[in-house]
């Protein structure tokens, strides 16, 4: 396993490079910037970058504005800040009108740690994809979240990028493939297939892995846009494997999960499993012993994965 940095430093690299590129890439932050990450853009642009201090709702509104006035605002802040504290904001002054508002939530899911449950994102995927007008992108490293950057940038609407603090195990190396709206295939396999994101794709290779020396093939797809959804990835690995194990680090109900099944109901139902966080808030404690703790590790997807393979 090589590890890279976090999703959530190669955002503020990528965010410092893109304010090169474009002079109209403006960054908001809600004084959270030397943890976001958008220090970085601030250390270099110091004119279009501006601190808000802890108001996501001001940020937000701050944010539209700018939008409306045609500058291209990013704006950050801790995953559970951004999306709970400032949702009506985000639904009546971004949504609403689909202004190209970038939305960025740092330190999503369990694995922040030691920080506990009141920093934890869990349930921010859920919020974003019931924002109508938003593109929804979960990147599994430091590579593709460069890219989603990137795309984001050019995509010219309304959306949500998450991010996370621990560094990641490396996903893509060289040319990284990143079309917003289409899935990744890593690995082919007929007997099952591993659908999942952020910090999970890794997770799901292990199993892959592992499952391969059971003699199951498994494929794995890495969802990184939620929303829109890549429907036809979906379809084709329902028809061809049959089975579909959906691995994220998020609540189980209303993320990956749930547009997933949503999806795969509406074209070619198969048996599924979940791994994803139950109906509870994780506590304080080292990232991967959270992850083993709550079920969200390779072996929890084996697991599943087994027991559809043998109904």
């Amino acid at each position: 396993m090589k590890l890279g940095r976090s999703t959530r430093e190669a955002f503020g690299l990528a965010l410092a490079e893109l304010g090169e590129r474009d002079a109209e890439t403006v960054v908001l932050d809600a004084d959270v910037h030397n943890s976001t990450r958008t220090e970085y853009f601030a250390q270099r642009f110091p004119k279009r970058f501006f601190n808000v201090g802890i108001a996501e709702s001001n940020v937000v509104s701050v944010a539209s504005g700018l939008a409306a006035s045609g500058k291209r605002p990013w704006l950050a802040s801790f995953a559970c800040f951004i999306m709970c504290n400032a949702f009506d904001q985000l639904r009546m002054s971004v949504a609403f009108p689909a202004l190209d508002v970038k939305v960025v939530g740092s330190h999503a899911g369990i694995s922040i740690g030691e920080d506990g449950p009141s920093q934890m994102g869990i349930e921010d995927i859920a919020l974003a994809c019931a924002l109508p007008n938003f593109t929804v992108v979960v990147p599994a490293d430091e590579a593709s979240t460069h890219k989603a950057v990137f795309a984001l940038a050019e995509h010219r609407g309304p959306a949500y990028l998450r991010v996370g603090r621990p560094n990641v195990p490396v996903v893509y190396e060289g040319d990284v493939p990143f079309t917003l709206g289409r899935a990744n295939c890593l690995r082919e396999g007929r007997d099952v297939t591993i659908v999942a994101n952020g910090l999970m794709v890794w997770s799901a290779l292990q199993a892959a892995e592992e499952l391969a020396q059971l003699g199951i093939r498994a494929r794995v797809l890495d969802i990184h846009t939620v929303k829109p959804l890549d429907h036809e990835a979906l379809a084709q690995a329902a028809r061809e494997t049959g089975r579909i194990v959906v691995a994220e680090e998020h609540l189980k109900h209303g993320g990956l999960g749930s547009v997933v099944a949503q999806s795969v109901a509406e074209q070619h139902p198969v048996p599924m499993r979940f791994v994803a966080l139950n109906d509870t808030y994780a506590e304080s404690g080292a990232p991967q012993d959270l992850l083993r703790k709550y079920g969200l590790t390779a072996a929890d997807i084996v697991r599943a994965a087994r027991s559809l393979v043998q109904r």
